[in-house]
């Protein structure tokens, strides 16, 4: 008996199936993906001009510390009593009618806090309120 040895013949890897099957996933994925449009807005924005506004209105800055004291144009109040309070921003306002009050409060100061000087402020006669906030990007001062 003659036993010849075989001969191993390499492995054939045929890529022409696994194209095939990428190339269906591949039209199917296309087929199946929706392209949604994005629509944009078109505003106007306002213009400034800084020259024209040189007389600003008479302000009273209020801060309001995280701990629930409070300063008046940087001035600190005493006490931290809405009677105090009004007294400060009166004595501030000297008279005038159009001031505009200001409450810039540290972002953990509690509501009640704030809430106390916008009770003030009506009590002083002062009917303008406003609120500080820092811009984004801004670092803290």
């Amino acid at each position: 008996m003659k036993f010849g040895r075989r001969r191993l013949d390499e492995p054939e890897i045929n890529l022409i199936p696994f194209i095939d099957v990428l190339l269906v996933v591949l039209i199917f994925l296309m087929l199946s993906t929706t392209y949604s449009r994005f629509t944009e807005l078109q505003i106007n924005l306002p213009a400034a001009d800084a020259e024209k506004l040189r007389e600003r209105p008479a302000e009273i800055v209020v801060a309001v510390a995280a701990d629930g004291r409070y300063a008046v144009n940087r001035r600190a109040i005493d006490g931290r009593s809405v009677e105090q309070l009004t007294a400060a921003l009166v004595a501030a306002a000297g008279g005038r009618e159009d001031t505009v009050v200001i409450v810039s409060a540290d972002a953990l100061a509690a509501h009640q806090t704030v809430v106390n000087v916008l009770d003030a402020a009506r009590r002083a006669g002062l009917s303008r309120l406003t609120f500080a906030a820092q811009g984004a990007g801004v670092a803290p001062r």
